[in-house]
């Protein structure tokens, strides 16, 4: 039989859209994580200068592009890591889709992608697309249960997953841990870090302040600048599958567009714009979390991100989110979408303005 995608998970929410539509106001959407404020002027001037569009960009990303992120890495992380262990990506959901098929031709014999069992749907998904196995890895606390992987899945894992900040949990892991598992075992650890810069509890942690070898850690302007719309991003860490990565990459055609590239350079130079919405996202949460505790839900500031991960005793994560689209208009995932065992839990992203999410917590206080 050929292969049938699922339903993608937020197309399964158009019922609780016309739900929440019917408010006055309508709809207030904080289903997906779409950055909705204004990103920094200086970088769309950049991308209107239009600098390389003439030419097809590197694929592995200028050295302009390589060396921003290699000056960020070290003066958020401490990180001192040379551009060349760099590589661009068309934004990072296409490198978590894709990296598994890649690792694949590289490691025939190994068959498994390891993830978190409550998680953003496209590590598992990747590893779909490549016909490989996606095994979960439990949490405790918001972190990998390492001690709980059998030793018949890491001699067959190709890569394990983490994520820290966790999408959707907003826990934080540590990252240290899971790179010396990694090593112990020869499974490459991949960390998704695009939420480092969003942490509330303690300051952002990189993988790489664990060491390159045996690990390669993912970054996104998407969320830190408010620029998904441009899609870019990097990985970096251990060289010999930086490189690898980068040379397959090429060879598909996997580019970011160089007026991109030049643009998201300026934009990993400063940190003004992101200290500005650090505390916006850092009021949004505390607003929404108030209003949802006020209602008799478990609705804590997370660890990281700019999710609340919600739930209500005893009341399943759909019916909790049909009650948010009837009282508030609020729209929020299920947590279903991230795994079983979020079943119980609705994930809020609080993208939308202090405004809309002022009505949102009004329409919970009062309704």
């Amino acid at each position: 039989m050929s292969f049938t995608p699922p339903i993608y998970p937020y197309a399964r929410l158009d019922d609780l859209r016309e739900i929440a539509q019917r408010h006055e106001g309508g709809v207030i959407d904080c289903s997906i994580g779409t950055p909705i404020d204004a990103p920094p002027e200086f970088v769309i001037s950049a991308l209107a200068r239009g600098e390389g569009a003439r030419g097809y960009p590197p694929s592995a990303g200028t050295p302009a592009y390589r060396s921003a992120a290699a000056q960020w890495l070290t003066l958020r992380f401490d990180v001192d890591i040379a551009p060349e262990h760099i590589g661009a990506c068309v934004g990072t959901k296409e490198f978590v889709a894709s990296v598994g098929g890649f690792l694949k031709l590289r490691s025939p014999e190994r068959d498994t992608i390891l993830y978190p069992a409550i998680s953003y749907p496209t590590y598992a998904m990747g590893a779909t697309l490549a016909g490989l196995r996606a095994v979960p890895v439990p949490l405790h606390g918001g972190r990998l249960r390492l001690d709980l992987i059998a030793a018949s899945d890491a001699k067959r894992a190709l890569a394990l997953w983490t994520n820290s900040p966790s999408n959707p949990t907003g826990g934080l892991d540590d990252l240290s841990l899971a790179a010396a598992w990694g090593r112990e075992r020869g499974v490459l650890v991949v960390s998704d870090e695009c939420y480092s810069e969003f942490t509330w509890s303690e300051p952002g942690h990189s993988i790489l302040q664990s060491g390159l070898d045996g690990v390669v850690a993912l970054h996104s302007i998407s969320k830190r600048s408010n620029l998904a719309g441009v899609r870019a991003g990097f990985y970096a860490g251990d060289s010999e599958i930086v490189d690898y990565l980068k040379s397959v990459r090429q060879h598909a055609g996997l580019m970011v567009p160089a007026p991109v590239q030049a643009a998201v350079a300026e934009a990993y130079a400063d940190d003004e714009h992101v200290n500005v919405q650090r505390q916006r996202y850092l009021h949004r949460l505390e607003l929404l979390s108030a209003a949802l505790s006020a209602r008799g839900i478990d609705a804590p500031v997370p660890q990281g991100t700019f999710y609340l991960w919600v739930s209500r005793h005893g009341v399943d994560g759909w019916a909790l989110a049909r009650e948010l689209a009837e009282v508030a208009g609020l729209l929020a995932s299920p947590g279903e979408f991230y795994g079983a065992d979020g079943a119980s839990y609705v994930r809020i992203a609080v993208v939308q303005s202090d405004e809309k999410l002022q009505l949102a917590a009004h329409r919970l206080v009062e309704g």
